[in-house]
């Protein structure tokens, strides 16, 4: 099963909802180039919902960890919403949930972020 990915923007924040295996090949491709692009449109304030990954590799987790930092050098932050337990497990055993910023609701996530410069 690929990867399905959908950006919506809500309250100022990309919500960017994942769906299927998060594995080497396609899939980890997909997700860099898609922080990418959000980024370099200004769009610095990323949240990857996680709920409907089923599963991850290590280069899943590796993608997550380039986009982290993608997000940290362009000035964004990046966040983890609806871990299922494997990938929460997963970020654990790899002492990855003292990285990332992890939470159960949208609305936590969103109030997590610094608020936009303009504001």
């Amino acid at each position: 099963m690929a990867l399905y990915m959908v950006e919506k923007l809500v309250g100022g924040v990309i919500l960017l909802d994942l769906r299927g295996r998060l594995v080497l090949g396609e899939e980890t491709e997909a997700l860099r180039e898609t922080v990418k692009r959000l980024l370099e449109a200004g769009h610095t304030r990323i949240v990857l919902n996680l709920a409907e990954v089923n599963y991850m590799d290590s280069s899943g987790l590796s993608a997550l960890i380039s986009s982290f930092t993608s997000a940290r050098k362009q000035g964004g932050e990046l966040k983890l919403l609806n871990l299922t337990k494997r990938i929460r497990d997963l970020l654990l055993i790899t002492k990855l949930s003292t990285v990332f910023e992890v939470y159960d609701s949208l609305e936590d996530a969103q109030r997590s972020f610094a608020p936009p410069p303009d504001a």
